[in-house]
């Protein structure tokens, strides 16, 4: 199938599976299964991509394999998060702006839908790819999905680890990947994206796997990611995290300041 028709039936799936979850949040009052369904959703869009998509053998099996298994980690990680914590802060604000209003929130869970068939242009960008053989960028785009995936992993264990401790409620977490970047896992899902541009290196839908770091970085930057997470840092850790953004890099790995 042409890109495009499959962007549209992957928008069309994931639109009718957040109304599903959308009800599903409303009853048990929790919106961070919107997150776990994205993640699962982006690990479905890697298979459709990679099952449907036109290009060369070699492409679409990675690009499936790379999008569901990075796709279906993160899922399943946010899924024990939302099991066995509280609501996430930053939904509990949207829910008290809100005033719990079931419409505004629907309306917030299919914008979810769109932001998966935007992000799955890459894979389908990737999976379109005619290269037949493996050289030196496939070489490339592997070790970069290894690197990002397996630092996220870490970083995600590192944070999880620091949380289940409870004398360190109330201070941020400054172990492992955390004294280097406030967000290393933002960082490498960030970094993941690259690996579907050097996949696709000579492809004529390369440039749509551009679209996976640029739109992340904004998403990261500007809209869901650091912006909303640490507004809820700073109501829950006050001082102590505002020293944190002193002395740690917002993003990018970098050594933290010395006092």
């Amino acid at each position: 199938m042409e890109v495009w028709a499959l962007a549209m039936v992957i928008w069309a799936i994931s639109a009718l599976v957040m109304a599903g979850v959308w009800s599903f949040s409303m009853r048990v009052r929790n919106v961070g299964y919107v997150d776990v369904a994205w993640a699962g959703l982006m690990s479905l869009a890697a298979l459709i991509a990679g099952v449907f998509s036109s290009g060369a053998a070699l492409p679409r099996i990675l690009t499936a394999a790379a999008g569901a298994v990075w796709g279906a980690r993160l899922c399943v990680h946010l899924l024990h998060r939302v099991l066995h914590e509280a609501e996430d802060g930053r939904h509990r604000a949207l829910r008290e702006r809100w005033k719990g209003s079931p419409a505004k929130f629907f309306v917030f869970f299919q914008v979810q839908a769109v932001v998966v068939a935007l992000f799955a242009l890459p894979f389908l960008g990737a999976a379109a790819s005619p290269v037949e053989h493996v050289n030196g960028w496939t070489m490339a785009a592997v070790m970069v999905w290894i690197v990002a995936v397996g630092g996220e992993s870490l970083a995600d264990a590192q944070l999880a680890a620091f949380r289940e401790n409870r004398g360190n409620r109330g201070k941020t977490c400054r172990a492992g990947f955390w004294n280097w970047s406030r967000h290393p896992n933002y960082f490498f899902e960030w970094l993941h994206w690259f690996a579907y541009v050097l996949l696709t290196f000579g492809s004529p839908y390369a440039w749509l796997t551009w679209l996976g770091p640029i739109l992340m970085l904004v998403f990261l930057y500007r809209i869901s990611g650091i912006p909303q997470t640490e507004e809820q840092a700073l109501r829950s850790r006050g001082d102590d995290y505002r020293r944190y953004q002193n002395d740690v890099s917002a993003f990018f790995p970098w050594p933290p300041r010395t006092r």
